[in-house]
């Protein structure tokens, strides 16, 4: 008896221990700082609505009070998903992040979740809050952000982009890129398709077929404008179309030939895990999904429209705005941890004239790797 009286007595006094441990302070959000900068364009160039000579990003870093942060970014287009950066920097005040300061980095998904229902109509902020989360946590795992979600593709040729352009400056950046490694140009259209399906001829003339080709009509397209392009340049091989319609016009999406819709990636079309699930709808609109970060916002939320095309067999194209190498490196980490990613196009930073940081995904010839680095692997230099 006197056995089991004393068992009993250590039962209790270890539950009771276990209930009542405090929650380390180490692990408490301390500090949201916010803060904006232009990073510059190297290469201003121009899409079917708009230029672009100046990248301005948002950025988050989450301090946690043993010193660790967690550092997110958000630079959304307005065109697309109604938020430009003023919006994005005013739901990112300081009143409205209380809610997660001395918060426990290891409610990690409910914080996620938290944020997704305060911001609904801010996917720049809610993409930064979600990225420096995933920095902050991984990082007091002490594991690759990739890792973390469970790694399944280790490097992968991203795409590098031109502008709207005529003919002859066409060629020379495609030069310019083929020059520097780069396997596979994606090239904007959408203005005037006789000029847009000479640009692809003279490409494949001049530089034959050792590159892949991707295309990005950006809406500027009509069904009939579509279905011409593609018969007018399928000996070109264009790997794939993004965009070529207006971002409502599901019904005429769906309306496209099969041979056409297997190669049309839903960019503009596709803003959250809802419009995932109407995309996909009998008959369905596109093969491909385009997940952007700054559309959906964030990761948490790209990853949820990527478990949907896995279910359905849609392939998934990981895009981008210009933006930060912070974000960039968090789409990466993203794309390689869904089985269906087939393209990435993620070239966003690569012609910014400055950073706030260094280090993140590696590129080499063209090909981008995550590196082993905890978190984003990612270092502030200003």
């Amino acid at each position: 008896m006197v056995l089991i009286g004393w068992l009993l007595f250590l039962l209790n006094s270890s539950s009771n221990e276990i209930h009542n441990i405090p929650t380390p302070e180490y692990m408490k959000i301390k500090d949201i700082k916010v803060w904006s900068t232009d990073l510059g364009n190297t290469k201003p160039y121009t899409i079917a609505f708009k230029t672009v000579d100046e990248v301005r990003n948002a950025f988050v870093e989450i301090t946690l009070d043993n010193g660790l942060t967690g550092i997110g970014s958000g630079n959304p287009s307005e065109y697309v998903v109604g938020e430009n950066l003023n919006q994005t920097l005013e739901a990112l005040q300081e009143r409205n992040l209380e809610f997660l300061i001395g918060r426990d980095i290891r409610e990690f998904s409910q914080l996620n979740f938290e944020i997704w229902q305060k911001f609904p109509k801010n996917p720049g902020a809610r993409a930064a809050l979600d990225i420096a989360l995933h920095d902050a946590f991984t990082k007091y795992l002490n594991v690759p952000l990739v890792k973390f979600l469970g790694q399944k593709i280790y490097s992968m040729p991203t795409s590098n982009t031109i502008g709207i352009k005529n003919v002859d400056e066409t060629l020379k950046e495609t030069d310019d890129y083929l020059k520097k490694g780069f396997k596979a140009i994606k090239v904007k259209l959408g203005l005037n398709l006789e000029e847009d399906i000479e640009r692809m001829v003279k490409m494949r003339e001049q530089f034959g077929y050792g590159y892949v080709i991707r295309i990005d009509a950006n809406q500027g397209y009509t069904a009939k404008q579509t279905i011409e392009f593609f018969n007018e340049t399928k000996h070109l091989q264009i790997e794939l179309i993004e965009q070529p319609l207006p971002a409502k016009a599901i019904a005429e999406m769906k309306s496209l030939p099969d041979e056409i819709k297997r190669i049309v990636a839903a960019d503009e079309s596709l803003i959250s895990p809802k419009d995932a699930l109407e995309l996909i709808k009998p008959p369905y609109a596109s093969g491909i999904f385009n997940i952007k970060l700054m559309k959906c916002g964030g990761i948490s939320q790209g990853l949820k429209i990527a478990d949907i095309a896995l279910h359905e067999e849609v392939d998934l194209f990981w895009g981008c705005n210009d933006e930060s190498i912070v974000s960039i490196t968090a789409a990466l980490h993203a794309a390689f941890a869904c089985a269906n990613t087939k393209y990435i196009d993620l070239d966003g930073s690569l012609d910014l004239a400055r950073d706030v940081v260094k280090g993140g995904f590696i590129l080499k010839d063209g090909v981008m790797y995550c590196s082993d680095k905890p978190g984003l692997g990612v270092e502030r230099i200003s």
